[in-house]
């Protein structure tokens, strides 16, 4: 089968066209860099280059193709605050690889959301997908765009087109080259016990489960349906306390108080305002009081369970970080490993 993959030199997308590939399908990809390009150097594929708004590289990139897998997003949204590339990228490039998907007449769509497109519930209960946006589009307009581009998604789905919608909760593993999620990785590996934890949780997956979870969907997600992708909920106490225990160190010592989250955010708005980069945004630090957690029991019993424990996927993550020079020791570790 040919399938074509947006987004194939990201952290998802490079993990899933090596997972086609060893089940043994034509893979093409859909590609910005030709430097990044080069991670997959090593596969049989072709390559078609082009952005999301160049309808004749979309064309080109979808021909002949039985299934796509649009997995391009803008998602480090945290480094800066560009709202119209998010909205640019994130829906209308969502509308027009599906238009040009269409018009070539590829079979099945597989969409990668995100589940933060996922409504939270109060406390700690768990989500599903039946469980719309409801957070402040304004402050959290990543996700925004996310749920705006499952609109889009469904439109087309009612025009005939059959497209299945995955919700990946926060991903980790090896290969994270942008350290979006693996910013907690090597954030505890440098600061260890002085990590400041807050009193929320969230989700988390292994990218090797999600990628098994997108080739699954070629032959059992069901057509205008979503699909959470999650392994594991756990309290920030516990996630941090797992990371620690993945790097060798001791695991952070101090809570954040709820009350402080808020005017922590603001202080993060105005370094942000005068063009200071901080290692989270202010609507991540709001959100650190939320139970974000996800209930998959759909996902699993139609696409597969995960296969990749969060312990052994945090110490392949880290052992992948310190193999390629993210974390390095230093004598501000080292100092801290005394104290």
């Amino acid at each position: 089968m040919k399938v074509l993959v947006t987004g194939a030199t990201g952290f998802v997308g490079a993990h899933l066209v090596r997972t086609l590939a060893q089940a043994g399908h034509a893979v093409r990809v859909l590609y910005r860099s030709g430097s990044k390009l080069r991670q997959l150097a090593d596969l049989d594929l072709e390559a078609v280059q082009g952005t999301l708004a160049d309808s004749a590289a979309l064309e080109r990139a979808c021909a002949g193709c039985d299934v796509l897998f649009h997995v391009a997003a803008k998602a480090d949204y945290w480094k800066d605050d560009d709202r119209a590339a998010l909205w640019q990228i994130n829906v209308e490039g969502t509308r027009n690889i599906l238009a040009a998907a269409k018009a070539a007449g590829v079979k099945r769509v597989v969409f990668t959301s995100s589940a933060s497109a996922i409504g939270i519930r109060p406390g700690t209960e768990l989500a599903d997908e039946n469980d719309a946006f409801n957070l402040p589009p304004e402050r959290f307009y990543y996700a925004y765009t996310k749920w705006k581009a499952e609109e889009a998604v469904a439109e087309f789905v009612a025009d005939g087109m059959d497209i299945v919608t995955l919700n990946p909760a926060v991903i980790i593993g090896p290969g994270d080259l942008n350290a979006i999620s693996g910013s907690f990785i090597i954030e505890t590996a440098r600061y260890q016990w002085l990590v400041p934890m807050s009193s929320g949780g969230l989700s988390v997956i292994d990218v090797r489960d999600v990628a098994r979870a997108h080739l699954n969907a070629i032959d059992h997600g069901r057509s205008g349906q979503r699909y959470i992708l999650t392994a594991a909920n756990l309290s920030y106490r516990q996630w941090f306390r797992l990371i620690a225990a993945a790097c060798d160190a001791r695991p952070p010592l101090f809570s954040t108080p709820d009350w402080l989250l808020e005017p922590i955010a603001r202080g993060i708005d105005a370094l942000r305002r005068l063009g200071l980069q901080t290692p989270m945004d202010a609507d991540q630090t709001r959100l650190g009081s939320a139970h974000v957690y996800l209930d998959a029991g759909k996902a699993q019993r139609e696409l597969g369970a995960p296969e990749i424990d969060i312990e052994t996927s945090l110490r392949d993550t880290f052992e992948w970080y310190r193999q390629h020079g993210y974390i390095k020791p230093n004598l501000l570790t080292r100092l801290i490993s005394l104290l």
